[in-house]
């Protein structure tokens, strides 16, 4: 049977999934008005609320009386009173829709669900949705840890998580205070691109996000990183004019290499920084008259469960095994607070296939 909180819709079928989209009413105290009734910085609170060691006791004590002054409310376990389990877990995630982040959700989920925990999945795409989530603390009282999926928290919004007191575990991407599991974009990126150097292309593009996504995800930027290094080492010229932008999605995948076409001086290759990209690059040029591998070599980035299917060269990356990694990380840290917070990378790997070919000399 399915529970949901009001203001919300149902997305899914699986007993153990609950989609929350929530809606909220007068702005409930946080962190940040703990810190300034307090005098001191929000990193402070959420150290003292947390029960770290290197707060001193006297300023403890002011936090604590600041918290009940503004009405916060201060989680049990830190006062002495063991912390009541939900069997709750919560996955905060931009999109669901997304083939990476339902790679990523199944493979926590499966997890979970063996160990007989309900999985609350927090969904939102617009940053309204993501201000109410983490300014109006809606997360409180409602899981026993939270799953973020490769959506970097400002400062304020990582206080925010931290200040829950509950485990918290970052997939695609890093922080050294919380457990991470992700994979180093910049080197599969660089993977990619030393590939289609390798076969001879001099003359390679590239289609990203665009660079003012509000959401601001760290792996396209990275992957850009790996893409510019690997020129600048094999002395290749980068021209602005061969960079296009497909939202990492088929249909932007498309439209960006209908522009990309349409301008002088086509390149010879071009690495797409995610496989949804690349399978619409493809769809073009075949709209276009042209040919994979024979006018332009594509490769991509992910694995897409299609890439296979249409003969994408990839580098490959282990969503569902992050999304393993993150779930058994936080059931651990729940049976062992104590335990230090692990930061995995985890590999990828390059798997070749017929979008790319080697130039003849």
């Amino acid at each position: 049977m399915l529970y949901f909180y009001s203001s919300c819709r149902k997305i899914s079928a699986n007993p153990t999934i609950f989609a929350v989209f929530h809606e909220t009413g007068g702005l409930v105290a946080g962190i940040k008005e703990v810190a300034e009734a307090a005098g001191v910085s929000s990193a402070t609170v959420s150290r003292a609320l947390r029960g770290m060691h290197h707060v001193n006791e006297q300023t403890r004590e002011k936090i604590l009386l600041a918290a009940a002054s503004v009405g916060y409310d201060i989680p049990g376990e830190k006062l002495g009173i063991p912390r009541s389990r939900t069997k709750s877990i919560g996955v905060v995630a931009p999109y669901i829709a997304s083939w990476y982040f339902s790679q990523v959700i199944n493979g926590a989920e499966q997890v979970l669900r063996e160990a007989g925990f309900d999985l609350l999945l927090y969904n939102f795409s617009q940053m309204k949705g993501r201000e109410r989530l983490f300014q109006h603390q809606l997360l409180k009282g409602r899981v026993d840890a939270l799953i973020v999926i490769s959506l970097p928290p400002t400062e304020e919004e990582f206080e925010s998580m931290l200040s829950l007191g509950i485990p918290l575990a970052l997939v695609g991407m890093h922080h050294k205070d919380c457990i991470s599991i992700a994979i180093d974009d910049v080197a599969g990126a660089r993977t990619a691109t030393q590939h289609l150097v390798n076969q001879g292309h001099k003359e390679i593009a590239l289609m990203s996000a665009h660079p003012d996504d509000p959401l601001n995800f760290g792996g396209p930027h990275d992957r850009k990183i790996g893409f510019m290094q690997v020129l600048a080492e094999n002395k290749l010229n980068w021209v602005p004019e061969r960079e296009v932008y497909g939202d990492f999605t088929m249909h932007g995948g498309t439209r960006a290499m209908d522009e990309l076409l349409a301008r002088p001086n086509p390149p010879t290759a071009i690495f797409c920084e995610s496989d949804e990209m690349a399978l619409g690059a493809m769809r073009a040029m075949r709209r276009h008259g042209l040919k994979v591998p024979d006018d332009i070599s594509i490769i991509g980035f992910d694995g897409h469960e299609m890439a296979e299917f249409s003969d994408l060269t990839t580098v490959e990356q282990p969503m569902q095994l992050m999304g393993e990694m993150a779930a058994h990380s936080i059931m651990d840290k729940l049976k062992k607070p104590e335990m230090p917070d692990a930061s995995h990378t985890l590999p990828t790997t390059l798997i070749v296939r017929n979008s790319t070919r080697r130039l003849k000399a």
